[in-house]
């Protein structure tokens, strides 16, 4: 055997044994406070990341409302991802400042749909998540951000960020296909009913807009292509954020599941290895599991 094909077949065999023990994504849900039941979808986010098979999830939950967080204290740094499912109680100066170098230091983030209420204050978290709803902000916090004409809108007309109607079925339009978290899905899917946000507003830096929501004016929207799915950069780290997914129930749409899967993925590791699967709905009628 040749020494050519002798080293070949040691970087084969290194690489399979790194791959053997890379071990599984570790990822850390957040949850404790929210408007939203996050004791109902925190345990189903957690059980969706683990059937890919990629994943080992933990939970830390905050205190009440209104208790102390003096011993509230997430260990990000222990963890390839985090998932936000809260919005509540300003967090410590120690926990905010935590997360924010865990970002920037290259540690992937997930917002969950209610978890783009929270931290209105919290000037990092804005650029983090890219935009929000409620909480106060206004056009202090940033401009609209929709989709019009092929790209992009920022409008920094004044008004409150944050606002749905009534929950119904709706498609969400992919607007940036070669991204990996959206590569092979369809054009066009169809959601279960949800609530569809819109105007979301914020700093908006670094954003990548994946996929959209059209907001009807006859459910009290906005008659504009508002963000569902888009990716953010903080630093060095990878933020994913998904608009809807309201509570349980609509956690059992595939529209939601694959995304999420797909999206936490690429915030913990920069790539997508999962799947299609054949369940994934097309435009017009949702997919339930």
């Amino acid at each position: 055997m040749s020494y050519r094909n002798c080293f070949a077949i040691i970087v084969v065999c290194i690489a399979l044994c790194a791959s053997a023990h890379a071990g599984p994504i570790k990822a850390l849900i957040v949850d404790g406070q929210n408007n939203h039941d996050w004791k109902g979808t925190t345990p189903m986010l957690k059980k969706q990341l683990e059937e890919t098979g990629l994943f080992s999830v933990d939970v830390v939950t905050s205190p009440e409302k209104g208790k102390s967080m003096d011993g509230f204290n997430p260990q990000f740094s222990k963890y390839d991802v985090v998932v936000s499912n809260y919005t509540g109680d300003p967090w410590p100066e120690r926990v905010k400042k935590a997360l924010e170098d865990y970002v920037a230091g290259g540690g992937g983030l997930v917002i969950y749909h209610a978890a783009n209420n929270a931290f209105a204050d919290w000037k990092a978290y804005n650029e983090m998540i890219a935009v929000g709803g409620w909480g106060g902000r206004n056009e202090k916090h940033g401009p609209y951000i929709y989709w019009r004409d092929g790209k992009v809108v920022r409008d920094m007309e004044p008004g409150r960020g944050g606002s749905h109607g009534p929950q119904h079925e709706f498609v969400i339009v992919v607007r940036e296909p070669n991204h990996p978290i959206t590569r092979g899905l369809p054009e066009k899917f169809m959601h279960s009913s949800d609530e569809l946000y819109c105007k979301l507003r914020g700093p908006a830096k670094n954003l990548t807009l994946l996929a959209t929501a059209f907001s009807p004016k006859d459910k009290r929207g906005t008659g504009r292509h508002e963000p569902m799915l888009m990716t953010i950069a903080y630093g060095k780290g990878r933020v994913f954020h998904t608009a809807f997914g309201h509570g349980p129930k609509q956690l059992h749409s595939v529209a939601f599941i694959v995304t999420f899967q797909r999206g936490t993925e690429w915030a913990a590791t920069g790539k997508v290895t999962q799947k299609l699967p054949k369940d994934f709905p097309g435009p017009d009628k949702p997919s339930m599991r």
